[in-house]
């Protein structure tokens, strides 16, 4: 049976990759992107099996009523992909108010309103499957993200608590957490804060990092949306996956430090405590 899925930003990138791939196999896309015309490929090698519509997800009115355009076309939301977002580059002194806000409106509160616009729609089915597209940097942090960072961790949490409120009903939910892929995320899509000379030498350093990735840790768009295929039909999929080779290899890194951290400072974690009553 083929499932019907609803995904964000599939214009371009990831999102453009995910809706390929669901068509190619018999399955239908309601297939957002602030303008349609980047739709267009898409609905002629598809037709009607393709609903292209026009959102910007911070219009909280527009995404309620995009999904209900969405499940009177199809009759059902099987896969909903919260994939639009976009990153912001600066060190945190040099981001502005307004970039920040940004930032969050559409990675944060962007997911927010088409999780809470599909949970009606899924809770009366008793079955679908959420899946928020984070990132590595959802795990760990880097110089000269920090907004981004701040939109995807606390995309995580959120996201972290949903699947313990929905799994009586039936509603799966999963983060995939990707690493470097060849997209545009860090091109035309991005937003970058005016630099300050302070940083420069750290701006240089990091372009310098970005520029020397090893090829093999670059991954490829098209893979990625074969592996979402995989994660859609599992009966049992992970609240956590990571796509691509970097986190695999990056995170346990970061998570051994921070064992070994807070095993260091442990003394300091019971003495703040406090006593502890005598039984």
């Amino acid at each position: 049976m083929s499932k019907v899925w609803f995904i964000t930003g599939a214009g371009r990138g990831f999102g453009s990759e995910f809706a390929k791939s669901a068509l190619e196999r018999g399955d239908k896309v309601a297939a957002t992107a602030r303008n349609t015309a980047a739709l267009d490929g898409l609905v002629t090698a598809h037709g009607d099996a393709v609903l292209p519509l026009q959102l910007d997800v911070t219009d909280r009115n527009a995404v309620f009523a995009a999904v209900e355009q969405a499940h009177q076309e199809f009759g059902r939301l099987d896969v909903v992909v919260n994939n639009a977002g976009y990153g912001l580059f600066g060190a945190v002194e040099e981001i502005s108010e307004s970039q920040l806000r940004d930032q969050l409106e559409v990675n944060l509160f962007g997911v927010f309103h088409v999780t809470q616009a599909v949970l009606p729609i899924l809770r009366e089915q008793g079955a679908g499957h959420i899946i928020q597209i984070s990132t590595i940097g959802g795990v760990g942090a880097f110089p000269t993200l920090g907004g981004y960072h701040a939109s995807k961790w606390a995309l995580e949490g959120m996201t972290e608590s949903l699947a313990q409120e929905t799994a009586g009903f039936g509603i799966k939910v999963t983060l995939v957490e990707p690493g470097g892929y060849a997209t545009d995320w860090a091109g035309s899509s991005a937003t970058h804060a005016d630099p300050q000379s302070q940083y420069e030498p750290l701006h240089t350093a990091m372009a310098e990092q970005r520029k020397n990735t090893a090829p093999g840790m670059v991954g490829d768009p098209v893979a990625a949306g074969q592996a979402i295929l995989k994660l859609a039909d599992a009966e049992q999929p992970p609240l956590r996956v990571f796509f691509g080779t970097m986190p695999t290899q990056l995170a346990p890194r970061l998570y051994q430090q921070r064992l070994k951290t807070w095993e260091q400072w442990k003394w300091l974690s019971v003495e703040a405590n406090g006593a502890v009553p005598q039984q």
